[in-house]
């Protein structure tokens, strides 16, 4: 939800008073978003705005002086290189370099094509229709360009071979979690979502370990109780996959996998646009992975359906 937007603390939503144990700063390979996930929990706040700042101005840092980046952003060149060591490059430089990697990726610049099209909803020179529209392209080029593609395939590999697959969101990430259990039912039975229609959701943690796996989608105002699903679910040794619009997450230092995904948009409210193709795009990857087994079931679901008449035979 964009900043402008405001509603009152209530225990529904995380207000970052409750305490969590923090992991500490982690060396990991992959993206830079990813090692940023993974470490943001131990960051200093000045190592923080350095990190965010990174994050908001990849062609920035990829083609300006260090010195230059430092003058912009008002942090010292040294807060810069101290903030590359903590999240597990070995220079500054090195940063760099993976950003000037990142960016050779992109066939065009979304970060003017955003700020041109902000500029002229502003201006009036185009409707809401058209700005909405092409912040929702511009989040999913961002996505694409940037997501850790090994991580997902990874992710996706232990979706596959786990016992359980359970699935949390709550507030505005409901109806995804929703989704993504309704067309993963099409291909495999061990998918559900917890906490729905007044089930508690211990039931549904009760049992889980290293076999399962938990999927929790949540945005800002992050739910209380889906940063609580997450802690519990990786106390037990369950893959943790988190998919949430910020590094600032809270439930992204009990993730095994974290995806941020861009949601900016002229809306009041952040576009689920690109975390629905991440989803649908995680349930197509599974459906590969599972082969005939996946093909058999699909096919009798919609044989069970018909049936049933809850689809229109026309």
């Amino acid at each position: 939800m964009n900043r402008v937007l405001t509603i009152c603390e209530t225990n529904e939503t995380y207000s970052g008073r409750r305490k969590f144990p923090g992991r500490g700063r982690v060396r990991v390979d992959g993206s830079f978003e990813h090692r940023l996930a993974q470490n943001f929990d131990g960051l200093s706040a000045r190592l923080r705005d350095a990190a965010e700042y990174v994050a908001r101005n990849p062609v920035d840092i990829a083609t300006r002086s260090l010195r230059t980046v430092a003058q912009d952003s008002g942090l010292a060149p040294a807060t810069f290189s101290r903030m590359a060591r903590a999240i597990g490059y070995d220079s500054f430089e090195d940063l760099r370099e993976a950003m000037r990697t990142k960016i050779g990726r992109r066939v065009d610049s979304f970060a003017e094509r955003a700020a041109s099209l902000q500029k002229d909803h502003a201006t009036g020179k185009t409707g809401f229709f058209d700005a909405h529209v092409g912040a929702c392209m511009a989040n999913l080029e961002r996505m694409a360009a940037d997501i850790d593609r090994d991580l997902l395939e990874a992710a996706v590999d232990r979706l596959h071979a786990a016992r359980h697959v359970r699935l949390s969101g709550a507030l505005g990430s409901t109806g995804v979690v929703e989704y993504m259990a309704y067309i993963a039912d099409f291909c495999a039975d061990n998918w559900s979502v917890i906490g729905r229609m007044g089930a508690s959701l211990g039931s549904g943690l009760t049992g889980l370990d290293a076999r399962d796996a938990l999927i929790v989608v949540t945005k800002p105002p992050f739910s209380t109780r889906s940063i609580a699903t997450a802690e519990l679910a990786a106390e037990r040794g369950a893959y943790v996959i988190v998919i949430t619009d910020t590094h600032a997450c809270p439930a992204l230092r009990h993730a095994s996998a974290g995806f941020v995904v861009p949601t900016d948009s002229p809306h009041f409210y952040s576009s689920y646009a690109a975390t629905m193709v991440l989803v649908e795009t995680m349930v197509g990857m599974l459906v590969g992975r599972a082969g005939p087994a996946a093909r058999e079931r699909i096919a009798q679901v919609e044989e069970s359906n018909r049936r049933l008449s809850e689809v229109w035979a026309g």
